[in-house]
């Protein structure tokens, strides 16, 4: 074990947990909330889960995807909770770390790009021991892939770059989708888990 990579880990956790720069940006959207980032870094973790950002829920409990998205992930996944969570085999890294807010209408508002301008590269260069990486929705997909419709990134997973596979949000909001998009369980979702499986074994 590296100790000074799982120093360098802790020491950016740290520094991403207490960044306040979307202070006044969250003041001012319906929601009105302070900043709460939830960073989920690991020096281990084989498998890396790229989102969008926290939803409300994930900012009240302080650990991401727990909230119903986070079950039809896992279940996607096929691990339990604990194997979730364990930083040994999953970290989490998206768009953004903290909650962006609702807007007027009560819809999410995007993740501010600041967020990933600040601290994504330092953080994958701080875990290059990544060999799968899950894009999930799509701004995770823009940032690998270029922009394109979540479905069609979705149905080319077969021609994605070695160790990434895009996913579409597991929100229930996307329920609709997966009824009209079979395929997804049948074909993708079996090669999803041969893959997890593979890895965290």
């Amino acid at each position: 074990m590296d100790g000074g990579r799982i120093d360098e880990v802790t020491a950016l956790a740290a520094e991403v947990a207490a960044c306040r720069l979307c202070a006044d940006r969250f003041a001012a959207t319906a929601t009105a909330h302070a900043p709460r980032p939830v960073p989920w870094l690991s020096d281990r973790a084989p498998i890396l889960v790229c989102g969008q950002a926290p939803g409300a829920q994930v900012h009240a409990k302080g650990r991401p995807f727990d909230d119903p998205s986070g079950d039809r992930l896992r279940a996607w996944l096929g691990v339990d909770r604990d194997a979730f969570y364990d930083r040994r085999r999953f970290a989490v890294l998206p768009m953004a770390f903290c909650f962006p807010g609702y807007d007027a209408r009560g819809s999410d508002l995007p993740p501010p790009p600041l967020c990933a301008a600040t601290w994504r590269a330092r953080a994958l260069a701080a875990m290059p021991q990544v060999r799968l990486t899950l894009l999930i929705g799509g701004h995770a997909q823009a940032w690998i892939l270029g922009r394109g419709s979540v479905t069609e990134t979705v149905a080319r997973w077969r021609e994605a770059p070695a160790g990434v596979l895009p996913l579409p949000h597991p929100s229930w909001r996307n329920t609709g989708w997966l009824r009209r998009h079979p395929w997804f369980e049948a074909e993708l979702l079996p090669e999803l888990r041969r893959r997890v499986a593979e890895l965290i074994e």
